[in-house]
């Protein structure tokens, strides 16, 4: 059956879905508001238009051809129900649409039992088992939601689009407590995990080419510790991890089985008042890919910050404005280095990204935004969409539109 059907057939049953959960979640909600394990039915359904008008770079699709894309879709549809006090049941189905990185179709976004072994007024302890959103920086857990992103696209140095499903979630259990004072609020989470990698999107960023081989997801580590004081004015986070892949070579294939070892450190810092917010998140990358002869084995740093200021006209309209860069070995933040060896543009090795947005929040439930990047490099442009990295301008632009619906 051809495939193309399939995955339009897959995501007209999740629109379908969607409008069934709409209706049953009103009737939900309606029917007893004070019954604390009813269950709970939300989603959202988004929009994007991309342009990047002026250059040969496409982002999200076809996005440089004139009239750009509008190949830029999301769905979701999240549930949680919780039988006992202290027992939550929490899943999400998801299609994203979002040019080759991302073809539609329907996946588990997340899906978990939540149990709270200890809980007092000022402590908590739990645990997660099953598919749990990554805690990663200040927006990974709720990246998918258009409505609690600051943009329509993330800050890129921090938030890969291109390696989209190996940061969002894992497979495995998660250990999380926080202890509530009057200095302040303090959260921990530790996971222990199997990362994502059954993707096309996810080989080819590690391997630059799509390979007859399977990449295998192996036992890996993350942790997160956040500190909150006066009600979330004031927000300070650590994050690091420890994610590691193997590769199973096909049966004619020119690579060994190797390993890809990824070790991000996060700092992040955010302020928030009340009409303004200042956010800056600074990460260091380690990467290590051994034995994949023939190529050799290398390792080396990348350095990754943004700054953002977020300004609040009102309950409808707010503003952001961000400046973010990337440099995938901070020993060679020019890319020249990386240009000689590999004959690739020294631009595909860096990205500064300067950006200014606005968003409308037309009701509670519908939102308009639009923003406009001016770029310097191409260091996390996604290679599925620009398989042919020399012809890349190393100046662009980036026009988006997004109006998104939640429930």
């Amino acid at each position: 059956m051809n495939k193309r059907f399939v995955n339009n057939a897959a995501e007209l049953l999740l629109r379908g879905g969607a409008f069934l959960f709409i209706m049953y979640a009103s009737w939900v909600n309606a029917s007893d508001k004070q019954n604390v394990n009813a269950l709970q039915i939300h989603g959202f359904l988004s929009q994007g238009y991309v342009n990047t008008f002026g250059s040969k770079n496409d982002v999200f699709g076809d996005s440089s051809r004139g009239r750009g894309s509008f190949d830029f879709r999301e769905i979701g549809v999240n549930a949680s129900y919780r039988p006992l006090t202290n027992l939550q049941f929490s899943g999400q189905l998801l299609s994203r649409q979002a040019g080759e990185d991302s073809k539609g179709g329907i996946r588990v976004d997340y899906g978990f039992v939540d149990y709270t072994a200890f809980t007092t007024e000022s402590k908590e302890f739990g645990v997660r088992l099953g598919r749990t959103k990554n805690p990663l920086g200040f927006y990974n857990d709720t990246r998918d939601v258009p409505f609690t992103r600051p943009s329509i696209i993330l800050p890129q140095s921090i938030y890969f689009d291109r390696v989209r499903n190996i940061g969002l979630a894992s497979d495995g259990i998660q250990l999380y407590g926080e202890s509530r004072s009057e200095w302040g609020d303090l959260t921990a989470q530790f996971g222990i995990v199997f990362p994502q990698v059954d993707d096309r999107s996810t080989e080819v960023a590690i391997l630059r080419t799509n390979q007859p081989g399977d990449l295998k997801p192996r036992l890996s580590y993350i942790g997160r510790m956040i500190y909150e004081r006066d009600g979330g004015r004031l927000r300070l986070a650590i994050t690091g991890s420890e994610v590691n892949v193997g590769y199973d070579p096909g049966r004619i294939d020119l690579l060994d089985s190797g390993s890809f070892l990824f070790f991000p450190l996060i700092f992040s810092a955010q302020y928030n008042a009340e009409r303004w917010s200042i956010t800056s998140e600074y990460a260091l990358r380690r990467i290590e890919l051994n034995g994949f002869h023939p190529l050799a084995d290398r390792s080396f740093t990348g350095e990754s910050f943004y700054f953002q200021g977020i300004y609040r006209f009102s309950k409808a309209w707010e503003a952001v404005l961000r400046y973010d860069f990337l440099f995938s070995d901070r020993k060679d933040r020019d890319g020249s280095e990386w240009a000689k060896r590999t004959r690739q543009p020294a631009h595909n090795f860096f990205a500064k990204d300067l950006m200014v947005g606005l968003r409308w929040n037309i009701s509670p439930s519908i939102m308009l935004r639009t923003e406009y990047h001016r770029i310097n490099g191409t260091g996390w442009l996604s290679v599925m969409d620009n398989p042919n990295s020399v012809l890349t301008d190393q100046h662009w632009n980036l026009f988006a539109a997004q109006i998104s619906y939640r429930f």
